[in-house]
């Protein structure tokens, strides 16, 4: 007959189980470990996605504009061709209920070095007059926005450059006294500081 093994003393079970417990503790950093790493890992890609997207895409190739008439939010007509020979600076934009697309318009307005420029710009977006309007006198622009159902966007190969797609982001397209296309830039952090823009601008018309 084969002899019982005595039962562990209360000191040894005590001992064991603290033993379990220092494993199952190492366990459970050792996964913390690994799991914060792995949230490291991601948020560092989504960081330095959201940088590479930021940053601005910018084109000299230039081309005849695509000459268009659109209604404005005063209820006029602007033709692009009949503002030649002064320089025109269109501002595609996502339009209402983007802050920041409305911000830079304000901005570029109170800018006078556009003005003295010669410098026609044209913010334009896909908008109805009733959509945007309310965003207008929040930032107090005067300036006339340009309503576009997405044919001139298309024509100036800026839809999907933003967040949503099949809507302009926010570029800017420079088009000279003689109709020619002359420099385009897209700026997906939605802003450009208006004397940089300026100087862009101005730069290539010289």
């Amino acid at each position: 007959m084969t002899p019982t093994a005595p039962a562990p003393s209360r000191r040894e079970q005590l001992k064991a189980r603290q033993q379990a417990e220092t494993q199952r503790d190492k366990k459970r950093r050792t996964w913390a470990r690994i799991i914060g790493g792995a949230v490291t890992l991601i948020v560092l890609a989504v960081v330095g996605y959201g940088l590479w997207t930021a940053v601005p895409e910018q084109g000299d190739t230039q081309r005849l504009a695509p000459d268009f008439t659109l209604t404005t939010t005063a209820g006029t007509a602007v033709t692009l061709s009949d503002l030649r020979p002064s320089p025109v600076l269109i501002y595609f934009n996502e339009g209402a209920g983007c802050a920041s697309c409305t911000m830079q318009m304000a901005e570029i307005e109170k800018n006078p070095g556009f003005a003295q420029a010669g410098i026609t710009v044209l913010p334009i977006v896909m908008n109805t007059a009733e959509q945007i309007l309310p965003d207008m006198q929040q930032f107090g622009i005067a300036t006339p926005y340009l309503l576009d159902d997405g044919t001139v966007s298309k024509a100036y190969d800026v839809l999907d450059k933003g967040m949503h797609p099949g809507m302009p982001g926010h570029g800017f397209v420079l088009i000279d006294g003689d109709g020619v296309q002359r420099w385009y830039g897209n700026y997906p952090s939605m802003w450009l500081d208006p004397e940089e823009l300026l100087n862009e601008v101005t730069t290539r018309l010289r």
